[in-house]
């Protein structure tokens, strides 16, 4: 009989919480992970998208042993003592990586609960960030660095991005305590600039789209009498 299959590792596999997660946050689940990667994230969901990850990768072997399951049985091979041996084996496995996968829900679960608890407190508060402060710590959040030019004195922050940002808008992100700069660099030779973890939240929170707003329907033009009497 030819060898096992190995598993194939996917990005992400979709789980019964999934719903729970994207409902509360406002972001579907491949953007949580793409602002995992890129730190901009708060600790709270920084530990929710991690428990997800666990929860995919269980989810993965869950679906890989259910599929070799099925291949096993499906009449491809030989039924003989073999078969009953890997056929045996592989719903051990499939057993395992259940319980495996029970387990990291009950941990993102966990780690979901005080997100909904914030979300459903915060329903009604107004974003506390502008467009341009929005824009702002997301260019820091991908790693920037405060310069002064050598001839003019002139200070600027510089993103990884390429993004400028100008000197008297970090100074009202630190003063908000949404950025912090490592000062034990010189500013001549660039100070990294990092978002605290205030700022995080508060980027994560005002770019946040939540999913049951209802679409706004344009109201009707009122028709005055006299209009309505001219088309007569």
């Amino acid at each position: 009989m030819p060898p096992e299959p190995t598993p194939t590792p996917v990005r992400r596999a979709v789980s019964p919480l999934d719903h729970r997660i994207e409902a509360s946050t406002g972001h579907d689940i491949d953007t949580l992970w793409a602002y995992r990667d890129r730190g901009v994230l708060d600790e709270p969901h920084a530990h929710l998208v991690d428990r997800h990850r666990e929860l995919a990768k269980a989810q993965t072997g869950v679906v890989f042993y259910l599929k070799l399951l099925n291949r096993l049985s499906s009449g491809e091979f030989e039924v003989d003592d073999a078969l009953f041996t890997r056929i045996d084996r592989t719903v051990d496995q499939l057993e395992e990586a259940t319980h495996t996968r029970d387990a990291a829900a009950l941990t993102v679960s966990a780690a979901l609960e005080p997100i909904e608890d914030a979300w459903a407190a915060s329903m009604d508060g107004p974003s506390p960030l502008s467009t341009d402060d929005q824009a702002a710590l997301l260019a820091i959040a991908g790693g920037a660095k405060l310069y002064e030019h050598l001839l003019t004195g002139r200070l600027t922050v510089t993103a990884a991005s390429g993004t400028r940002i100008p000197h008297t808008k970090l100074q009202l992100l630190e003063d908000a305590g949404l950025v912090v700069r490592d000062t034990d660099h010189p500013v001549h030779a660039g100070q990294p600039v990092a978002l605290t973890d205030s700022g995080r939240t508060a980027l994560f929170a005002a770019r946040r789209t939540p999913t049951t707003q209802a679409p706004q329907v344009p109201a009707r033009p009122r028709t005055s009498a006299s209009a309505s009497a001219q088309r007569r």
